[in-house]
């Protein structure tokens, strides 16, 4: 079916004179100290702030989370102590990205990755004949794997801060120094997963060095001679495969108590239950065009809060969108035979959204982990979906845009059904392995405001993840401290972290 013309623009007083207004003080001000006042300082004010949005939630939301015993409810708005470690990024490297953002070529190679160290054995003998990497520009960083193996595809480089704001410690993993070597007292924790793990660059912090802090805070309430070292081992587009590599060469080596996995939308295919996907694009239904807005406040939205809500008014003022789901083609659902949808079967060979892929994945984790004596904690995974959902069109535009565009043509039913189920063979699988269950999706309240797309959390919603995870792995700490398992004793001399030398290549794909 062709899609229908898109409708256009139409005009509105507010819109018209929220422009006005702004272009206004643009042209006695100048655009980059209107953008600063507009994000809530005075005209002369440096630097701007993070542009991260309201990191508040809802009266009542907090609430509904039950405490685990010791924890103070308040101890819920305080920040991570400063990162030691973040500088300014280097000057060629922030030349660099400044004009890939500038002049974007394409939407597959983002600035960013122009600074991972590739892995050598991923990229091949000429990375110009790599689908992907052939897109870097002129240059690509590499490093090589110990063991020759192309997982996980790359690694951030160690010890910098990046141009797009990640703080990188010695293993290139996002956040503090790591303490090396390990003190006696330290209880090592390590988080595992993808971008809803490591979560947007340019935020101050992701939701697990909010859980380090504040289990800090809970040791020093409850006079405990212990002190938590949180990490996080996470990077984007990381599927369970990449995971358990990353565990197994990067994360054992440094002794963990305890790992805890959260992942479920990298390897989320809704055709496992749709043999026969209808064909087509997208239907943007009436009034679903990006609004206009002046090209100086399309860009200020990057770096500003404010400008970027301004952007959303005018486009409110001028779309007539109703936040509905889009319409979607018919299509038949075909449920495996014989597969209980409320109690999964672990065994059954051919689970929806690659669950046996995954489940073969944690068995060989919880075999690792095992084997060094540690724990292993598995988490639900937080869908913003739900048959009948109705969303704000600008404010919840990117929820609208992934559950439409790059999840078509699946109908939210059914990728909430789907959700469903795979949270459902998670908490099995921890249930019958005898491993801590986080049930983030399960907790965390329903609230597109606590996103900032159908899977990664605004920075509100990334603090109550944080929450939800703090006082469901009390519980398991409490345990281990009152049986003296926790802290383990590390060995002597301890190993040397397993971090990496990344090494610059020039890169000429086009004479090649």
């Amino acid at each position: 079916m062709a899609a229908k013309p898109r409708s256009k623009r139409r005009s509105s007083p507010l819109a018209d004179t929220l422009l006005v207004l702004i272009s206004l003080l643009v042209s006695v001000f100048g655009a980059e100290l209107v953008v600063r006042a507009l994000n809530g300082q005075p005209l002369l004010a440096f630097p701007l702030p993070d542009p991260v949005g309201s990191a508040s939630v809802k009266p009542g939301q907090l609430e509904s989370i039950k405490l685990a015993d010791g924890v103070d409810r308040a101890w819920f708005e305080r920040d991570p102590p400063p990162l030691p470690n973040r500088g300014e990024p280097p000057a060629e490297w922030q030349k660099i990205f400044n004009e890939m953002q500038a002049r974007p070529v394409n939407n597959e190679f983002q600035p960013f990755d122009a600074f991972k160290a590739w892995n050598s054995a991923f990229a091949g003998p000429d990375p110009c004949k790599h689908r992907f990497l052939k897109l870097a520009p002129g240059m690509l960083y590499l490093y090589d794997p110990p063991d020759g193996q192309p997982l996980p595809p790359y690694r951030f480089p160690p010890n910098v801060t990046l141009p797009d704001r990640l703080v990188l410690n010695q293993m290139g993993w996002r956040g503090a120094p790591i303490e090396y070597p390990r003190k006696p007292r330290t209880i090592r924790i390590v988080f595992a997963g993808s971008s809803t793990v490591i979560d947007g660059h340019w935020v101050p912090y992701s939701y697990p060095e909010f859980v380090g802090s504040w289990l800090n805070m809970w040791a020093e309430a409850k006079k405990l001679d212990v002190h938590f070292e949180v990490l996080n081992s996470a990077r984007e587009s990381n599927v369970s495969t990449d995971i358990a590599h990353i565990i197994r060469t990067e994360v054992l080596p440094l002794r963990p108590d305890l790992v805890v996995y959260y992942e479920g939308g990298n390897q989320f295919r809704p055709d496992s239950i749709v043999p026969d996907v209808p064909k087509g694009a997208p239907q943007r239904p009436p009034g679903a065009t990006v609004p206009v807005a002046p090209e100086w406040l399309r860009a200020a939205s990057r770096w500003s809060a404010l400008a970027g809500r301004l952007q959303a008014a005018i486009g409110l003022a001028s779309s007539d969108m109703d936040g509905k789901e889009w319409p979607k083609p018919d299509y038949k659902v075909v449920w495996p035979a014989g597969l209980d949808e409320q109690d999964p079967d672990l065994d059954y060979p051919n689970l929806p959204v690659s669950l046996n892929v995954i489940e073969r994945d944690l068995d060989q984790i919880r075999g690792d982990l095992s084997g060094i004596g540690a724990d292993f904690a598995l988490s639900s995974f937080a869908w913003m979906v739900k048959d009948g959902l109705v969303l704000d069109p600008v404010r919840h535009r990117y929820i609208i845009e992934q559950l439409n565009v790059s999840n078509y043509p699946f109908h939210y039913r059914d990728l909430e059904r789907l959700a469903k189920f795979q949270n459902r063979f998670f908490a099995k699988y921890a249930r019958v392995h005898g491993m801590p269950f986080v049930d983030v999706a399960g907790e965390l309240p329903f609230d597109p405001d606590l996103f900032r797309d159908a899977l990664h959390t605004s920075y509100a919603g990334t603090r109550m993840k944080a929450w939800i995870t703090l006082n469901a792995l009390i519980p398991t700490i409490e345990k281990h401290l009152a049986d003296k398992s926790w802290p383990r004793p590390m060995p002597d001399p301890q190993p040397p972290l397993p971090t990496i030398t990344p090494r610059r290549i020039t890169l000429d794909c086009k004479a090649s």
